[in-house]
């Protein structure tokens, strides 16, 4: 793979509860476990960072194979959402849904385009095999 950008974060504090910053200081923010998970809450959490991007690096997907089947996905929208939780053998694992609303085009081309982003997608490439991603038109 050409690798055409890197993105570089620092990690300090305890883990969840702790800072994190990214090397160009642009992302600088606490961080800390999720009230749902025991924590404090009030501050950023790796799934929401993840939830993010995700959603943000799949809407682009989405957009790309919009124009390229000459499609108008103007008002399309991604929502993300991350979960955690233990997993049967151990440790813990990731779920995501994402949720995707393409007002502008009927709504059987709206999944194919969703499916085509799914496949397009650096997060969804990443992910897939390793944890379940749901998808859905709304």
């Amino acid at each position: 793979m050409n690798v055409l950008y890197t993105a570089t974060a620092h990690a300090t504090g305890d883990g969840r509860n702790g800072h994190a910053r990214s090397e160009d200081g642009i992302l600088d923010i606490d961080m800390r476990v999720p009230k749902e998970m025991g924590g404090a809450g009030g501050a950023a959490n790796p799934e929401m960072l993840f939830a993010a991007g995700y959603a943000a690096c799949f809407h682009s997907a989405l957009k790309v194979v919009g124009r390229q089947d000459k499609l108008n996905v103007d008002g399309s929208e991604v929502i993300a959402s991350v979960g955690i939780g233990p997993l049967d053998s151990g440790g813990f694992g990731l779920t995501v849904d994402l949720k995707v609303s393409v007002p502008s085009v009927d709504r059987p081309a709206a999944e194919k385009l969703v499916a085509r982003a799914h496949e397009v997608c650096p997060y969804s490439n990443a992910t897939r095999g390793n944890i379940p991603v749901t998808l859905t038109v709304v």
